[in-house]
């Protein structure tokens, strides 16, 4: 049962059971407890004890409000979240990847991501290779790859901040994606949006006549990918799982990486081993969360958030790398900011309802 569906849901007693002349008011599923699950001790509902003290409590609260949350500020939670996790893997990436190759960081991480998919997935792992679409699994996962060699390599190679900047022409290549291939309606207000962070992007690239260098155009590339890979994603989601989805994937790289990490085999030390077991971990957890997020909210609506990971890379640039971003770039990350924030709202706003009828 989908994660939506879930949220929110009253657990009701079996037939037969727990029936007394004073019916308890139906209570909130926790989301940690199995659907169907029966309380042991009979007494009040934990509502009816929560209101008596003087309110629900702060999980009962949360709960309610992301089962009355619109589609669409749900899926801007998950990628937040995404992105910070994010931050840490690409400065872990950025620290070991000057020594250890990049085909052997990137198979590492997939074999630590399936190996955690296995162990909490329901089922077993049968369940998680059902798919409908395998041919646009494989896409997917070939585009997966191809943008992550990109986008890491410029990584590596170039300032944190600047590389993620470049990055965000994923924003408009989303956008116009979502309209062509999704059939997604894009306001007026959500271009606007978009656009105005392109050129907060422009401000910190400075463009001039020197051209840009071969690093700058694999991040360019990489975001042309990765506009391809979430618009695969939303094609996905109607009829195939989160854990199918990153399992294909990982099968799909770890026999496309296999050869070349053999080749170029470079052993780590135990120090780059716990780096590149965070990196994995890290990522596992983004890549479900930007999965997730993507399934959930619109790809045109969810794509201008991306432009917080300025704020973040330039963070873990200046602390780590000792990267200090110029003028530009903190000019330009105002205006991201601003279009950031308000995608935010503008996700949050639910559509009206339809009066009652008397």
């Amino acid at each position: 049962m989908s994660e939506e569906r879930q949220t929110g849901r009253e657990d009701r007693p079996a037939d037969g059971e727990g029936s007394t002349e004073t019916e308890a008011p139906p209570r909130i599923l926790d989301p940690a407890e199995p659907i169907g699950a029966k309380e042991t001790i009979p007494g009040p509902a934990p509502d009816a004890v929560a209101a008596a003290e003087g309110g629900p409590s702060a999980r009962v609260r949360l709960t309610r409000w992301w089962g009355t949350a619109s589609p669409n500020l749900r899926g801007s939670a998950y990628m937040m979240a995404a992105l910070l996790v994010y931050a840490v893997m690409v400065g872990a990436i950025k620290h070991v990847g000057g020594v250890i190759p990049l085909v052997q960081i990137l198979l590492i991480r997939q074999i630590v991501m399936s190996l955690v998919l296995l162990c909490v997935a329901r089922g077993g792992l049968r369940p998680m290779l059902r798919t409908r679409r395998p041919g646009l699994q494989i896409v997917r996962s070939v585009l997966t790859l191809t943008a992550m060699l990109c986008g890491f390599t410029a990584v590596i190679h170039i300032p944190l901040a600047q590389a993620t900047a470049i990055g965000f022409s994923q924003v408009l290549f989303v956008t116009i994606a979502a309209v062509i291939v999704l059939k997604e309606v894009v306001d007026a207000r959500r271009w606007i949006a978009t656009v105005i962070g392109f050129v907060g992007v422009l401000v910190m690239l400075k463009p001039s006549g020197d051209g840009l260098d071969t690093f700058a155009l694999l991040a360019v590339a990489g975001a042309l990918l990765n506009a391809g890979i979430t618009v695969s994603v939303r094609m996905l989601a109607a009829t195939e799982r989160t854990d199918t989805i990153l399992i294909w994937q990982g099968m799909v790289m770890m026999v496309a990486l296999a050869v070349p990490t053999w080749l170029w085999w470079v052993p780590p030390d135990a120090t780059q081993w716990s780096w590149l077991i965070v990196l994995s971990l890290f990522g596992t957890a983004g890549q479900w969360l930007i999965t997730r997020a993507y399934q959930v909210g619109e790809a045109a609506a969810l794509a201008p958030l991306d432009f917080s990971r300025l704020i973040l890379a330039s963070l873990t640039g200046f602390v780590f790398f000792a990267e200090i971003p110029e003028l530009s770039t903190w000019i330009g990350a105002g205006i991201v900011v601003g279009a950031t924030l308000y995608t935010i709202r503008k996700n949050a706003r639910t559509l009206p309802r339809e009066p009652a009828t008397p």
